[in-house]
C-alpha cells in the first residue's frame, strides 16, 4: 500500500507538469508566437500579446485543477487558506520583503555602476516619447513619479497583482511544492523546483521577457538565467510557503516583486543590462535575494534535509 501511494504522488508530480507544460508551450507557440509576429516582448507589446502573456500565468493552476480532477485526488490540503494566526511576521516578509530587497539590490547597482546611475530618468523619458506622453503631462519631476510609484507598488503591489499571481503560486508553490519536498530533501528539491519554474518560462524568455532579445547566447543564454533567478525567488517563495501552510503567502510575494522587480531601469538612460542589474533579473540588482535565498538554505532548508 505505501509503495502505491509513492507511486501515485510520483504519478501526480509527473502529470502535473505534464499538463501545465503542455498548456503553456502550445498556447505559446499557437497563439502568441502568431501574434507577437517578431516583436520584442519585452519592449513593444501590442495590447493583444500583453493580455496572452498574462494569460500564461494562469496554466499552472489550470493544472492542478485538472490534475487533482484526473487523479482524483479532490481538493483537500490544496494549501490556499491563508493561516494567519501565527504568521502575521510570514505575511509582512512575504509583502514588503520584496520591494525592500529589491531597492537595495538597484542601490548596490548604481553604487558598483555610478556612471549609469540617471536623476532624470533618460530610460523612462525615451519610452515616453515613444508612446507620445511628455514630461510636461505629468504635472511633476519624473524622479518624483518613479519614487511615487515605487511606494505605490510596495504598498499596493502584491494586492494588485494578486489574482494573476495566484494562478502561478497555487501551482507551483501550492501544489508542486509539497508533493516534492515528499520526494526530495530539501535542497535538492529547490532547486529542481527552480529549474522546472525556469523551463516553463522559456517560451516567452525564448521572444524577450524579462531578458530581451539579440544578447550573446540568445535564447539559450536568457533561459539559463531565467532558471538560476526561479532557483532564488523560488527559495523565498517557498519558504513562506513552507512556513505559513499555504501559498497565499507567496502570491503576495509573487505579486510584490511583478511590481517592482524593474524600478531601477528607469533611473538609467539605458535601461540597464537585464543580466546585471538594475533590475532584479540581474545578478547585481539580486544580490540582496542571493543572500537571504543562502541564509534560508542555510538556516531553514539545510535543517530539513532527509
Amino acid at each position: 500500500m505505501e509503495e502505491a501511494n509513492k507511486k501515485l504522488k510520483t504519478k501526480r508530480i509527473l502529470i502535473y507538469i505534464g499538463i501545465t507544460f503542455l498548456l503553456t508551450y502550445g498556447f505559446s507557440f499557437g497563439i502568441i508566437y502568431p501574434l507577437n509576429n517578431g516583436a520584442n516582448v519585452r519592449t513593444d507589446l501590442t495590447a493583444l500579446v500583453q493580455v496572452a502573456v498574462a494569460a500564461v500565468m494562469f496554466f499552472p493552476s489550470i493544472g492542478v485543477l485538472l490534475t487533482r480532477l484526473i487523479t482524483k485526488e479532490g481538493f483537500k490540503n490544496a494549501w490556499v487558506r491563508p493561516h494567519f494566526k501565527g504568521n502575521v511576521k510570514i505575511y509582512l516578509f512575504a509583502y514588503f520583503g520584496p520591494g525592500i530587497l529589491t531597492l537595495i539590490g538597484t542601490v548596490i547597482y548604481f553604487l558598483i555602476f555610478p556612471n549609469r546611475f540617471d536623476l532624470e530618468c533618460g530610460y523612462l523619458k525615451m519610452a515616453m516619447e515613444a508612446s507620445g506622453a511628455t514630461e510636461a503631462g505629468i504635472g511633476m519631476p519624473l524622479s518624483t513619479l518613479m519614487v511615487v510609484q515605487a511606494i505605490q507598488a510596495m504598498l499596493l503591489g502584491p494586492i494588485l497583482n494578486f489574482f494573476t499571481c495566484f494562478g502561478e503560486e497555487w501551482g507551483w508553490r501550492g501544489y508542486l511544492l509539497p508533493k516534492m519536498a515528499k520526494k526530495l530533501p530539501a535542497i535538492p528539491m529547490l532547486l529542481v523546483n527552480g529549474i522546472i519554474w525556469g523551463l516553463w518560462h522559456a517560451p516567452l524568455t525564448a521572444i524577450g521577457h524579462n531578458y530581451g532579445v539579440g544578447y550573446m547566447g540568445f535564447p539559450f543564454t536568457g533561459i539559463a538565467a531565467m532558471c538560476v533567478f526561479c532557483i532564488v525567488m523560488g527559495i523565498f517563495l517557498s519558504y513562506v510557503t513552507m512556513k505559513a501552510k499555504s501559498c497565499i503567502p507567496a502570491v503576495l510575494a509573487h505579486g510584490a516583486i511583478n511590481s517592482i522587480c524593474a524600478i531601477g531601469m528607469y533611473f538609467t538612460t539605458d535601461g540597464g543590462n537585464p543580466f546585471i542589474g538594475p533590475a532584479a533579473t540581474g545578478i547585481v540588482g539580486a544580490i540582496p535575494f542571493i543572500i537571504v535565498a543562502v541564509i534560508l538554505l542555510v538556516f531553514y532548508f539545510g535543517k530539513r534535509q532527509g
